[in-house]
């Protein structure tokens, strides 16, 4: 059964880490508001949602992605680029203990979920401000006995390989590719954001349908003229946050005992 762990919004979003934007007054009842949409439309799409309580001292911690990544093997909890977000893998590492054996990225490496793209047995994975070159090591090496290949991937302009590129179907990803170095993926089909759009490489691929954020329909409409089923989701007050659609959401295949 498909299992997508979230969590809820913490009451001190306002005071959220941020690379890459500038700080906007957040209304919390309105980020909550859509994330509970994000949760309803997970579960219409066939997933089995788990809502964590929300963290009242870890302003992003809604953004569950980025502490651990859930393989069909293992889960690996990160150590996180950002100091401020370290307190969030405790209550995640509890909670995907039930599913999966648990590995560890280390300290002094640095690994954040976000910089994370599986795309079967490959895991390309962003150096960037928040995960390192240790960090990518070791995650190489908890992996690979598992068949994983791990591919390093030069980032810049934004704040996860995520940020900028996400895979939609097989075989295909959506991107701006000016944020990062596509050298790594050969033989891939690419749809390209609109220019006025460039943060709209983030989607969420989930039962046949690509959700967007609907702040980017230009994108949308170019998925949607390639016969894509496309369905917009409001998250404006969580993009204040610097979210992108994937990182409210661990999405992972729960298999019978």
């Amino acid at each position: 059964m498909l299992t997508a762990i979230t969590r809820g919004v913490s009451p001190a979003i306002a005071r959220c880490e941020l690379s890459f934007i500038d700080r906007q007054a957040i209304d919390l009842a309105r980020a909550r508001q859509q994330h509970q949409a994000y949760e309803v439309l997970l579960g219409k799409l066939g997933a089995r949602v788990i809502s964590l309580p929300p963290e009242p001292d870890l302003p992003d911690s809604m953004f569950v992605e980025d502490p651990a990544i859930v393989l069909d093997e293992i889960a690996v909890i990160l150590a996180m680029g950002t100091e401020s977000r370290r307190g969030e893998a405790a209550s995640l590492e509890k909670e995907l203990s039930k599913y999966r054996k648990l590995e560890h990225v280390l300290l002094p490496g640095t690994l954040e979920g976000g910089d994370v793209l599986r795309i079967g047995r490959k895991l390309f994975v962003g150096l960037t401000r928040r995960s390192h070159t240790e960090g990518i090591r070791q995650l190489a090496d908890i992996v690979k006995p598992h068949g994983y290949e791990v591919v390093s991937v030069p980032v810049s302009g934004c704040l996860h390989l995520k940020s900028a590129v996400t895979s939609i179907a097989e075989n295909t990803l959506l991107a701006n590719r000016t944020w990062f170095d596509t050298a790594p993926f050969t033989g891939y089909h690419w749809i390209d954001v609109d220019p006025s759009e460039p943060h709209a490489g983030n989607a969420l691929a989930l039962g046949g349908t690509i959700i967007l954020p609907a702040s980017f329909p230009r994108t949308r409409g170019r998925i949607g003229s390639l016969n894509y089923r496309v369905t917009p989701l409001d998250i404006s007050e969580l993009q204040k946050a610097e979210a992108g659609l994937s990182c409210s959401s661990l999405l992972f295949e729960s298999f019978s005992s």
